[in-house]
């Protein structure tokens, strides 16, 4: 809560003057030094693919946790966890594993809130196997299908309760399992789509010395492996969040599925040992093989300072060792490593500029938290996006929103409004932590930590405005334009969010761009720019 004096203060310095059309970087960075520089992509985003045959992480940057990978061939396929947001599991594609490209949402019915989910392929057909809390408890559904790319069918619900981070096996007895946190398993049907048997306890996982600074031992995110004559099962601990060196990468190997299982001598194989690391809470990993044959391990982890883009997707390469285990060798990470040799260089990540002429759901944007019937709420015009209003404010609105992946970055976008609507854009992590701006057709107001600062309203006649948003180092600046960014104008007010993040609120979110739509109007959105600032 914001004192009254402080918010007189504010109040009497809110004087609506003209500011330059461009954003000055901050006094004052949380980033610390790296010596060492990404690649640009599309829009100056930064691009792991170095171009001289090393990379550096993240391979895909921004929230993307949990990654689940799938070799196909030539080809290579992740998806991640979406939480609540849909259309979600956004597919991506790679012929080298460095660089990625979106290719579709594989599922658009809303099922409530996911966590970690995992892709396989079963006798030429397409997996995914997700746990989904649907306000009645937490039970793991399938959807699958015969192309990739989609269509993906319906979830169904295996009535596995109780359970998520589920991951697919086939038994050396040739019968499918899930393992799931806990470490448990279950026998699958053999068309994969239900469960055939109760869950059993599976593995009771390697801890580590009680004087380590973790979350919590939390056994979670089990990836399972055959690889010559063992099956290798790969699993997180030690808490996803939390302190940064909280999260970690353990293994353990049998020649059956069922076990019994013996301890990497080698564990942990991944883990962050100091707040100093540029990557926190390394962990949830799955193993790969590379296109010319060596083995590689993807995982997450926060960025250092940078906990508001959530957690990012990390290569490493490992070493199969002479007793059988493996290693991962990328160390910190902190480095360029060696491209993987072998594979064709494709497409790295997508412009997010838009025009709204083709349809981008799922792919780029995506309702936060939406009820079945909200997927209808936005509709393709000639003229841009429509988004049918819902509820009174920011909070309970339901935002359409956009993930980043750059540290500081400048995006815009006009806003018309229509009928009694009201509208505005944010930084938005979830209803109980965001900033931004918004309008009506007789006011303009302020947005900071979730909250309207009612002192901060201004009388303002809009009927279509261009807001432009700046986020430097997780300090934002708004402006907006009533002339189509001919003239702007500055929102006094500027906000610093590095605390907008899981640690503070939960949820394991990150702090997207959002467009709000409120009240019993429409709000249509046109002409979406973005660019890095990095």
């Amino acid at each position: 809560m914001v004192d009254t004096s402080r918010r007189n203060v504010f109040k009497m310095a809110l004087t609506g003057a003209a500011a330059a059309p461009f954003i000055t970087k901050a006094a004052v960075s949380s980033c610390p030094p790296y010596p060492f520089k990404w690649a640009h992509g599309p829009e100056n985003q930064r691009k792991a693919d170095l171009g001289n045959g090393t990379y550096l992480n993240p391979i895909v940057a921004g929230d993307h946790p949990d990654p689940t990978i799938l070799k196909d061939g030539s080809d290579y396929y992740m998806t991640f966890t979406s939480f609540c947001y849909y259309p979600g599991i956004v597919i991506w594609h790679s012929t080298d594993l460095v660089n990625w490209a979106p290719i579709t949402a594989a599922l658009h019915k809303p099922l409530g809130t996911l966590f970690a989910v995992d892709l396989c392929k079963h006798n030429g057909r397409y997996f995914i196997y997700i746990p989904a809390d649907t306000g009645k408890g937490w039970s793991i559904h399938v959807i699958w299908a015969d192309d990739i790319q989609g269509p993906w069918s319906d979830p169904t619900d295996m009535n596995i309760v109780g359970c998520i981070d589920p991951g697919h096996v086939v038994g050396e007895d040739g019968k499918r399992y899930l393992f799931v946190n806990g470490i448990r398993m279950v026998r699958l049907t053999d068309d994969g789509l239900a469960a055939d048997g109760s869950l059993q306890h599976a593995y009771s996982p390697w801890r580590y010395p009680d004087d380590w600074v973790v979350e919590d031992f939390a056994p979670e995110g089990p990836k399972l492996l055959r690889h010559g004559e063992w099956f290798y099962l790969i699993t997180a601990v030690g808490g996803t969040a939390g302190p940064p060196t909280s999260h970690m990468v353990i293994a353990a190997r049998s020649k059956s599925i069922h076990g019994p299982w013996e301890h990497c001598p080698h564990n942990p194989l991944v883990r962050t040992t100091s707040a100093d690391e540029p990557w926190w809470s390394r962990g949830h990993a799955s193993l790969v093989e590379g296109p010319a044959g060596d083995w590689w391990m993807v995982y997450h982890g926060y960025e250092n300072s940078f906990r508001t883009l959530g957690r990012q997707t990390l290569l490493s390469p490992m070493e199969w060792t002479s007793d059988g285990w493996f290693k991962a060798t990328g160390g910190d990470l902190s480095r360029p490593l060696p491209t993987p040799k072998g594979g064709k260089r494709g497409a790295s990540g997508a412009a997010l500029s838009d025009d709204f002429s083709t349809n981008r759901l799922g792919v780029q944007w995506t309702f936060y938290n939406p009820k079945p019937e909200d997927m209808q709420r936005a509709s393709y015009e000639a003229t841009g996006l429509r988004i049918a209003g819902k509820g009174q404010s920011p909070a309970d609105t339901s935002p359409l929103t956009c993930l980043v992946g750059d540290r500081s970055y400048v995006a815009e976008i006009t806003l018309d409004l229509i009928g009694d609507a009201e509208g505005g854009v944010l930084l938005f992590y979830n209803p109980k932590a965001f900033v931004g701006i918004g309008f009506t057709p007789e006011q303009m107001k302020t947005f900071e930590y979730a909250s309207e600062l009612n002192w901060a309203r201004k009388p303002m006649q809009t009927a279509s405005v261009r807001i432009r948003l700046a986020n430097d180092n997780n300090v934002v600046t708004f402006h907006y334009s009533h002339d189509e960014g001919e003239t702007w104008t500055l929102l006094d007010l500027r906000s610093e969010v590095s605390g907008l993040n899981h640690n503070t609120f939960g949820e394991f979110l990150s702090l997207r761009l959002g467009i709000y739509s409120a009240n019993k109007g429409d709000v249509r959105v046109r002409n979406f720019t973005y660019r890095s600032l990095a």
